[in-house]
């Protein structure tokens, strides 16, 4: 297929710069995966649409304030001295592997020219700009401007983040440059339920939950599971080939807990619902159970990682159910939602949800899937 097959027309003004009021008070089109109906709800409706049995799964992965900025220190020499000079944009993507046990992180850059391996770049807070808290020198050069950086050890590398970090969000939020976060964003852009900090986007399908709608979920008799992976470079990475067949994701690290395992094959054993709350979940979840017809084996807890990219003409193995938020035009994302309801079917309800004036993306409404 190719990627222009994903396209559709969506004005800039419903593109949602700011998270709605009240958490929990979004808009939300049902639709049924069999029919390809769908209907205007409200998020707090999930409870009461849920089936007492249904799983429902959770990305619990955390935002890091992983945008950075820095100036340049020069390259490392036996005798380097160097004067600070220019600012450079920095967001951190992903740890990554080291076999001495190094503090590397892939990232994105820019300006991207300027920095190249062996330059030291310099990271403060914004109110004591002369006092670096983190040092890192560039190992190496990818395309679109990816870097490696290797950090220098100091005492609580994720505390120093939090203190000099901005929460990376989309390019699509607009923010004043003097102010990449507002307070407002640092409690929004997370899950309520996000507990393991990693990633360097929200999985934002669960923005709109609240500690009472998952009570009510609960009391509802919805069994409620965790997984966590954590999103990384490819979530800002648009779409530069012109065919899905040549699409390549980055590679995301994941873990499944033994008990959320446990849940998975008992609803399997018994032919319950699995409903994934969004596509971080729903690609951990079918990369799972790949795995699993793979080795033969039952599912069971582990770590690992995935690059699985899900578009039409896929078989789901375990999720029947989906939350997503509305998505970019010819994006993965929207290629992975067009895969498990029909990509006829789901452009025929963004139309719909153009036409009612739903919010899209981060910040938006949502759609559900069944």
């Amino acid at each position: 297929m190719l990627v222009s097959d994903f396209h559709f027309d969506l004005p800039d003004d419903l593109i949602a710069q700011q998270p709605p009021a009240v958490r929990g008070s979004s808009r939300m089109l049902q639709m049924d995966r069999g029919t390809g109906e769908f209907a205007d709800r409200q998020f707090s409706d999930l409870p009461e649409i849920l089936r007492p049995g249904d799983l429902l799964v959770l990305n619990d992965s955390r935002v890091l304030p992983a945008r950075l900025f820095a100036t340049r220190a020069g390259l490392t020499t036996q005798h380097n001295s160097p004067s600070p000079s220019g600012q450079v944009e920095v967001l951190l993507t992903q740890a990554a592997v080291s076999p001495e046990g190094h503090n590397d992180w892939n990232a994105l850059v820019r300006p991207a020219k300027k920095v190249q391996p062996r330059e030291v770049l310099l990271f403060a807070a914004a109110d004591s700009p002369g006092v670096p808290v983190l040092r890192a020198t560039v190992l190496a050069a990818g395309e679109f401007g990816e870097r490696t950086l290797r950090f220098e050890p100091v005492a609580d590398f994720y505390a120093a983040i939090e203190r000099i970090g901005y929460l990376p969000l989309p390019p699509y939020i607009h923010r004043d440059k003097s102010e990449p976060n507002t307070p407002e964003d640092r409690e929004r852009y997370q899950t309520v339920y996000s507990q393991q900090s990693g990633s360097a986007a929200a999985p934002t399908a669960g923005l709109h939950f609240t500690p009472e709608i998952l009570a009510a979920l609960e009391q509802r008799g919805v069994e409620i599971a965790r997984i966590t992976l954590h999103v990384g470079l490819g979530t800002f990475q648009p779409v530069r080939v012109h065919r899905t067949e040549d699409i390549r994701l980055h590679a995301e690290p994941y873990t499944l807990t033994a008990a959320t395992a446990a849940a998975i094959n008992r609803a399997k054993k018994e032919g319950r619902r699995i409903v994934a709350v969004g596509t971080t979940t729903t690609r951990t979840l079918e990369h799972i159970a790949r795995e699993s017809e793979r080795t033969g084996e039952p599912i069971a807890a582990h770590s690992g990682s995935t690059s699985l990219f899900l578009s039409p003409g896929v078989e789901f193995k375990l999720v029947s159910g989906l939350l997503t938020n509305f998505h970019l035009p010819q994006s993965t994302l929207l290629m992975l939602v067009s895969a498990f309801a029909g990509r006829e079917a789901v452009l025929r309800a963004y139309s719909f949800a153009v036409e009612r004036r739903y919010r899209f993306f981060s910040y938006g409404d949502c759609m559900l899937i069944l």
